[in-house]
C-alpha cells in the first residue's frame, strides 16, 4: 500500500512539474543541480580535509614523539618503577600542554605507565591492543577509537644512552575532530558558497530560459510537440510525394506517399539523398537557390511531376524540398493540355457545321430537288465514316481516334484541313506506353500546328499526321504548312514558360512533350522554315520494356 501510495504521489509530481513553464522548470533544475553539485562538493571537501588532517596530525605526533624519545631525562629515568615518574611525568606534560597533544604516555617494556594526563593511571598496564610491535623497535602511527572519538597515535621506542638495547616506548595521540565538528568549523564558508552558488545558477538559468525561449519562438515545450505533431500529420496526410534534405544533402522529412513511390521505408531519414534517389537534382537547389517547377522525372519507374524548391530561413538556405505526383495528376493535366477538355468546343463546332448542312439540305427538299438532296447527304456522311472505319481499323486506341476526331473538326471550324495519313498503322499500344501520354504528345503537337497554320494568311491550310511502327520505334510525324520557327527561336520551343502565342499560350506542352519522351528514351526531331511550315517527328523505342 506504501509503495501504491508513493507511486501515486511520484505521478502527480511528474504531473505537476511536465505543466509548470519551461522557464519555472529549467531554473528548478538548474537550482537543484547546483545545489547538489556544492553539498557533493561539501562531503568531498570534507572527507579530503579529513584525510589531510589525519596525515598532518599522524607526521605531527610522530615527530613529537621521536623527540621526547631522545631526551636524556626520559631514557635515564625509564625503567625505575619507584621514582622514575616523579622525573618523567613533568616532562611530559610540559610537552603535551606546549604542542595542544591529548596525551603522552611513557612506559617500559613492562608496559607500565610512567606517563599519564590522569596520575591516577601511572603505574599501570599500557593496554592498547596495538604497542605489540613498538616492543619489537618499530615505530609507526596507528587509528584507535576512544570515548572521545578517534585518535591517530605515534609509537616510538626509547633505547638506552648507548642507544642499542630498548628500554621503553613513547606513545603520542591526538584526538581528530568528527565530520559534525568539521562541518560546524566551516558552516559558514559552506552557506556562502551555497548562497553564492545558487545566486549564480539563478542568473545562469535565467539567461539560459531566454535564450532558449528565443530559440523556441517563444514557445513552450508542449506547444513545441503539438506543432510537430499537426505538421506530420499534414505532411502524412498530402496526397502529394514530399522530400527534403538538409544543407548536408541529408533526407530529413519523406511522407508516406513520397515512401510509396520511391518504394523506400521511413528508415532512409537521415541518409544521403544520393541513396534515396540517385542523380537527384535536389542538391542543385542548394547551389542556385532557384526554384524548378514542373520538372518530368521518372522514379521508381513511375513518371512523376516534381516542383523543386529552396528552404530559406532568415534570409539563409537551410535545405531544399522537392514534391511530386504521380500518374493521376499527371493524366489530369495531360487532359488539360491536350485538347480534352475542348471536346466540348469541337462538338459545338461539328453541331454548327451539321446545322449547316442540316438547312441545305431542306432548302434541297423545299426545292423538290430530291436527288440533289440525296447526293448531297451521301457525300457529307461518306468521308466521316470513312475516316471513322479507318481509324477504328488502324489505330487500336478509342482515346487517340477520339482525339484525332476532335482535332479534325477543330481544325475544320478554324479554317484547316486535318489530314490522317492512309498509311498510318498502330495495331497495339505497348503495355508499358501509356495512351494518355500518347495523348499529350499528339495532342499538344496537332493543337501547335493547327494555331501555327491560322496564323498564316494563305487560301490551303493543312496539317498533316502520321503513325506507324518503323524499325522497332512508334513514329508520330506532325507536318504543317504554317508561319515557321525562326532559327533564334528554335533553340527555345522546348524551354518550360517559353511560347509564340503569347498570352493565350502557357509554354508548357512542348517541354513536357520532350520530358515524356525523354523519360521513354526516345527523341523529337524539328524541321522548320519560316514561312513555310514545321515537321516534328518523335521516335519512342517499343522493343524496351523498361523506362527510366
Amino acid at each position: 500500500m506504501k509503495r501504491k501510495r508513493g507511486s501515486i504521489a511520484l505521478d502527480r509530481l511528474k504531473s505537476w512539474f511536465s505543466h509548470l513553464p519551461i522557464k519555472t522548470r529549467i531554473t528548478i533544475v538548474t537550482s537543484t543541480i547546483i545545489i547538489v553539485a556544492i553539498l557533493s562538493g561539501s562531503v568531498l571537501l570534507i572527507i579530503n580535509i579529513y584525510e589531510a588532517l589525519e596525515v598532518e596530525q599522524g607526521n605531527r605526533v610522530l615527530s613529537i614523539a621521536r623527540t621526547v624519545a631522545q631526551l636524556e631525562t626520559i631514557k635515564q629515568n625509564v625503567g625505575d618503577e619507584e621514582e622514575g615518574w616523579k622525573q618523567i611525568q613533568p616532562i611530559a606534560e610540559r610537552i603535551r600542554l606546549a604542542t595542544d597533544v591529548d596525551y603522552v604516555i611513557i612506559f617500559d617494556m613492562n608496559r607500565i605507565r610512567y606517563s599519564h594526563p590522569i596520575e591516577a593511571n601511572i603505574g599501570t598496564l599500557f593496554q592498547g591492543g596495538d604497542e605489540a610491535p613498538s616492543l619489537g623497535q618499530h615505530e609507526y602511527k596507528s587509528l584507535a577509537k576512544g570515548v572521545q572519538g578517534i585518535a591517530v597515535r605515534a609509537f616510538v621506542p626509547i633505547f638506552d644512552t648507548e642507544g642499542f638495547e630498548q628500554i621503553g616506548v613513547v606513545v603520542v595521540g591526538t584526538v581528530l575532530p568528527t565530520f559534525q565538528q568539521l562541518i560546524l568549523e566551516h558552516k559558514y564558508d559552506f552557506m556562502i558558497s551555497l548562497a553564492l552558488g545558487v545566486i549564480v545558477g539563478l542568473f545562469g538559468a535565467l539567461l539560459l530560459t531566454n535564450s532558449i525561449k528565443k530559440q523556441l519562438l517563444d514557445l513552450e515545450p508542449v506547444e513545441i510537440a503539438r506543432l510537430l505533431e499537426e505538421r506530420e500529420s499534414l505532411i502524412n496526410s498530402i496526397g502529394e510525394g514530399i522530400i527534403a534534405i538538409d544543407r548536408e544533402q541529408k533526407v530529413k522529412v519523406l511522407n508516406p506517399h513520397a515512401a510509396r513511390i520511391l518504394g523506400v521505408s521511413q528508415e532512409v531519414i537521415g541518409c544521403s539523398i544520393e541513396r534515396v534517389i540517385p542523380h537527384s537534382k535536389l542538391p542543385d537547389i542548394l547551389k542556385t537557390t532557384k526554384p524548378q517547377f514542373h520538372q518530368m522525372m521518372v522514379l521508381n519507374k513511375t513518371i512523376v511531376m516534381t516542383n523543386r524548391l529552396p528552404i530559406i530561413v532568415k534570409g539563409k538556405i537551410v535545405g531544399a524540398v522537392a514534391t511530386f505526383q504521380d500518374r493521376t495528376e499527371m493524366i489530369h493535366l495531360a487532359e488539360e493540355l491536350t485538347g480534352i477538355r475542348k471536346f466540348s468546343d469541337a462538338l459545338r463546332a461539328q453541331n454548327h457545321e451539321y446545322m449547316n448542312k442540316l438547312h441545305t439540305i431542306a432548302g434541297l427538299i423545299q426545292l423538290k430537288r430530291y436527288d440533289d438532296a440525296l447526293e448531297l447527304i451521301y457525300s457529307y456522311t461518306e468521308d466521316q465514316e470513312e475516316l471513322t472505319r479507318f481509324l477504328m481499323k488502324h489505330i487500336k486506341s478509342y482515346n487517340i481516334n477520339g482525339l484525332i476526331l476532335g482535332k479534325i473538326s477543330h481544325a475544320k471550324e478554324s479554317g484547316v484541313k486535318l489530314i490522317v495519313d492512309r498509311q498510318s498503322h498502330v495495331p497495339y499500344i505497348p503495355e508499358y506506353l501509356k495512351v494518355q501520354d500518347l495523348i499529350l504528345i499528339i495532342g499538344n503537337l496537332l493543337e501547335n500546328a493547327i494555331d501555327a497554320t491560322v496564323m498564316k494568311n494563305q487560301e490551303e491550310k493543312c496539317v498533316y499526321l502520321k503513325m506507324g511502327y518503323e524499325e522497332g520505334k512508334l513514329v508520330i510525324a506532325v507536318m504543317d504548312n504554317g508561319v515557321g520557327i525562326s532559327k533564334h527561336l528554335k533553340e527555345k520551343i522546348f524551354t518550360t514558360g517559353f511560347t509564340t502565342k503569347g498570352a493565350k499560350g502557357q509554354g508548357i506542352g512542348l517541354a513536357l512533350i520532350q520530358q515524356y519522351i525523354t523519360a521513354y528514351n526516345g527523341d523529337i526531331k524539328v524541321k522548320s522554315k519560316e514561312g513555310k511550315g514545321t515537321t516534328f517527328v518523335v521516335s519512342i523505342p517499343i522493343n524496351k520494356v523498361e523506362i527510366r
